[in-house]
């Protein structure tokens, strides 16, 4: 898969946070700036590593005045539980029919045996829908580059 690249129009998606008939779409935030966080699996190391380290820092992106969306291929029941146990200050969204990752090329076909698990991904998108920050992790190990992330919102905020 190759991932959608920037200046690429971001596809919309309706995700569930939660089980139930609740969904949270991109376009519910059509004309700001969106963060995109793909993750790779719920309650593994380094996944909750990162959305953690989000929450800690939530004063730097909280005042970026950007929606934070976090995706798993995940059940909305595990997704719930973990967003939960995390105490995340964002949605986390479960793409278990895996139509998002998918979308956004960000699949892998095959990671240590699992198929179909999201790539640990960042998309930056701006208020008309385009994306404008892209970074991917072949491996999906390690954090994203947070600085960079901040980085591209904030150039965002002051065009």
């Amino acid at each position: 898969m190759t991932p959608l690249a920037v200046g690429t129009t971001a596809p919309d998606f309706s995700l569930a946070p939660a089980p139930g008939p609740e969904t949270i779409g991109l376009a519910d935030f059509k004309g700001g700036t969106v963060v995109l966080m793909f993750v790779p699996l719920a309650f593994s190391g380094t996944c909750t590593e990162e959305f953690c380290h989000l929450r800690d820092n939530w004063n730097v992106w909280g005042e970026l005045n950007a929606t934070v969306l976090g995706v798993s291929v995940d059940s909305p029941f595990a997704v719930k539980a973990w967003s939960d146990d995390m105490a995340v200050p964002f949605p986390v969204l479960s793409d278990f029919n895996k139509e998002v990752v998918q979308a956004y090329g960000v699949m892998h076909e095959d990671w240590w045996g699992l198929k179909g698990v999201g790539q640990r991904s960042v998309f930056v998108i701006d208020g008309g829908g385009t994306i404008t920050y892209t970074w991917v992790s072949e491996d999906s190990e390690g954090l994203p580059p947070f600085d960079e992330v901040e980085a591209a919102v904030r150039e965002l905020q002051t065009a």
